[in-house]
């Protein structure tokens, strides 16, 4: 049996005094993929954000717990250098500073060392090739002028070089094209292969799911875990939709 890395125990969370999340239970453990699947506004990016512990989205009950330690009142920041991470929906622009300054001080973070420049560029560069990514782009400020489908190449390329022990990907293929979403899906293939860590991945686009092998799907309803399931839930769900998990 594979080791609990992370535990969500009777999770409810709120924003701005509404309550979102009510009552979350889930576990993830080491080397698995998990999907969050669900209908609009059921609480699925909620979820990702107070995991990895943005501030705005207040825990009001329960416990988060990674590698048995409780992160529940730990920043983003330390989340991050435990081995926590976040992809986004809608990337946002830094201007002032570099792709490349980006990842490097990003790793120097994780790691807590000094990291090596020609090391990093070696291995920033190979990253890169295996996205189809013009190196060109690490001297650009941190997505400004990309594209959605360079942003979201730019989110995976952050996954390898950081090498998570357990990644969020928040609708990572959303509004990518068919050959982003191959060149997306084969970097988060090979961050599994390489690294062997843990995924949630949130989303509405299975395509991306086509080349990793699903351990559990969980379906949220309003705040709510309505279903639990593997991999052929997904399947279930694309062919009649959420409407029976959302009957109360």
């Amino acid at each position: 049996m594979a080791d609990c890395l992370l535990k969500v125990e009777d999770l409810s969370v709120s924003v701005e005094d509404k309550e979102i999340l009510k009552g979350i239970n889930l576990e993830v453990k080491s080397g698995e993929t998990h999907v969050i699947m669900g209908p609009n506004g059921a609480g699925k990016s909620t979820l990702g954000l107070a995991i990895m512990g943005n501030p705005k989205y207040a825990v009001t009950k329960g416990k988060i717990s990674l590698e048995g330690e409780d992160i529940t009142e730990e920043p983003a920041n330390e989340r991050a250098k435990k081995g926590l991470f976040l992809s986004f929906q809608a990337p946002i622009e830094v201007p002032g500073i570099t792709l490349s300054e980006f990842l490097r001080n990003a790793l120097q973070q994780r790691s807590e060392k000094r990291v090596k420049f020609w090391d990093f560029k070696k291995e920033v560069e190979e990253n890169m090739n295996l996205l189809n990514m013009d190196e060109k782009y690490l001297q650009r400020d941190l997505n400004v002028g990309f594209s959605g489908g360079e942003k979201k190449k730019a989110e995976v390329l952050q996954l390898l070089t950081l090498k998570p022990k357990l990644a969020i990907l928040d609708e990572t293929d959303s509004g990518l094209d068919v050959d982003a979403v191959k060149t997306v899906s084969k970097g988060i293939s090979e961050y599994m292969k390489k690294h062997g860590g843990s995924l949630i991945i949130i989303t509405h686009n299975t395509s991306i799911l086509e080349s990793l092998s699903v351990d559990k799907t969980h379906v949220l309803v309003k705040g709510k875990i309505e279903a639990d399931g593997d991999g052929t839930l997904v399947k279930e769900i694309l062919e009649s939709g959420f409407s029976r998990f959302d009957e109360n």
